[in-house]
């Protein structure tokens, strides 16, 4: 009896479902100092939607341990695509810098300039101890009504991460974005101006 019993309760545990571990999401997130208000800007600016570079389409969290060979975290993962997440904080550092009226695309209001941005690069960085986040963006600023470029201009930030896991990888990125979000506005509105 004692070892039909045992027989019966091993049998019950093989047929418990695997417990997994959940899935730990993230969030691109950058705080600026607000710009103090020196009159209203003349130029409109319209912030196209950021695009992202195959692979960086998703919200699948990018990482390297040797150079051209990307590979993704198992069980963390951004809450949304980059480039999604990446819209409203490009257009919070451009208000904060000022010099421009800021409109967000899709929108009604005729501008004078538009801000094209990608994603080229967003991964955490193993090949180095500690880790790094290497965060690229190509931008190009856009005379709407001449159809003419106005500038173009490649930014990288690198960040240290604070940890070699995932999360010390998404505080080292948010580092990065809000560091290159503001050189990215500065130089936005040093070539708006003299467009």
């Amino acid at each position: 009896m004692a070892g039909a019993l045992a027989l019966l309760l091993s049998s019950c545990a093989l047929l418990q479902p695997e417990k997994v571990e959940p899935t730990s999401r993230f969030a691109l997130e950058a705080a600026f100092e607000p710009a103090p208000v020196t009159g209203t800007a003349a130029q409109v600016l319209l912030v196209a939607p950021p695009t992202a570079r195959s692979g960086l389409d998703r919200a699948a969290m990018l990482y390297v341990t040797r150079p051209y060979e990307m590979q993704s975290f198992s069980r963390s993962e951004w809450v949304d695509a980059p480039a999604r997440m990446l819209a409203p904080l490009l257009v919070d550092a451009l208000e904060r810098v000022g010099g421009f009226r800021v409109v967000q695309a899709p929108s009604g209001v005729t501008a004078t300039l538009r801000l094209d941005t990608e994603i080229a690069a967003l991964q955490q960085e193993f090949t180095t101890s500690p880790s790094r986040v290497r965060f690229v963006m190509r931008a190009q600023l856009v005379e709407v009504a001449a159809r003419r470029l106005v500038a173009a201009r490649e930014l990288e930030a690198v960040e240290e991460a604070p940890s070699d896991d995932p999360y010390g990888g998404v505080v080292a990125a948010n580092r990065a974005v809000a560091r290159l979000l503001r050189e990215l506005a500065e130089w936005a509105r040093a070539k708006g101006a003299g467009s």
